[in-house]
């Protein structure tokens, strides 16, 4: 069984931990998709994918290292988060969806385990115990977890003190990625995000399942409108990448540009012509 795994950590400005992290898949037999750190965020993305037995093992090497640097009650970012591993999905490449979900729980017993952290299944690995989306688990942050009962899937009921709590399950493929604008005042990338909301909960076919962010990009004097595509088969990019780029040039505000986050399937690219792609993140459909 073959699986792609695509930890998000909570760790952006650590140069020597993302030479770790390097260093740890080129010792590997995991083929590496993606592994890049973004400093605004404070957060690095890392796709890798492989035999689920490889996968599993290169996982909790990376643990090692971010766990090591990681405390949440230090943490400065834009990106929301709840734990030092934030969020951790496996998508199923080759094989059987059962075996897929055993093989994420597998993981997430080890996490819970070793590093005494709470662990949540969500999406497809979720139990009927509580809300299975992302948004709904990450909502109030690391700080709304401490000092709470917990009732997580695996794992002790009080949030690491310096870790908080992992969420990982398995789930669809999608599309994570960013529209970026030249311009400081995040104002325009929130309005823009509620009305990706707004658009989305009315039905518009071009919002499908589409979560957004409006964010401030300090460094580089840049704010973004940060997306998510959950159902890809049934939105384009480029369709929002328009949509948004006409939205700004009416406010006389030009788009700085876009990126992918990770991965995405071969069948998305014609439909996200706007976004530059590197051979490594293409994935079969």
């Amino acid at each position: 069984m073959r699986l792609l795994c695509v930890p998000n950590w909570s760790f952006g400005r650590s140069e020597r931990a993302l030479e770790r992290f390097r260093e740890i898949f080129g010792g590997s037999e995991v083929r590496l998709h993606y592994c890049q750190s973004d400093v605004d965020h404070n957060r690095t993305v890392t796709a890798f994918s492989g035999e689920s037995d490889l996968v599993t093992n290169v996982l909790l090497d990376l643990c090692e290292v971010a766990f090591d640097i990681i405390d949440l009650n230090r943490h400065s970012g834009v990106h929301p988060r709840v734990g030092a591993l934030d969020v951790c999905p496996f998508i199923l490449r080759e094989g059987d969806l059962l075996e897929a979900l055993a093989a994420a729980e597998y993981a997430a017993a080890k996490i819970a385990t070793r590093y005494e952290i709470p662990v949540y299944l969500y999406e497809k690995s979720e139990r009927g115990r509580h809300e299975s989306d992302l948004p709904s688990l990450r909502r109030g942050g690391f700080g709304s977890l401490l000092g709470h009962e917990l009732h997580p899937d695996f794992g002790p009921t009080l949030a690491h003190p310096r870790l908080g709590v992992t969420i990982t399950g398995v789930r669809d493929p999608l599309i994570a990625a960013n529209i970026n604008f030249a311009l400081e005042d995040p104002k325009l990338v929130k309005h823009l995000a509620h009305q990706v909301r707004e658009l989305r909960s009315e039905g518009d076919e071009r919002f499908l399942g589409v979560r957004a962010m409006g964010l401030p990009l300090a460094s580089k004097k840049q704010t973004q409108l940060s997306l998510n595509l959950t159902l890809p088969d049934l939105v384009a990019f480029d369709d929002i990448v328009d949509w948004a780029k006409g939205e700004a040039s009416r406010a006389g505000i030009p788009m700085a540009g876009t990126e992918l986050i990770g991965v995405i399937r071969q069948v998305d690219l014609i439909r996200s012509k706007w976004l530059k792609v590197q051979p490594e993140q293409v994935i079969p459909a």
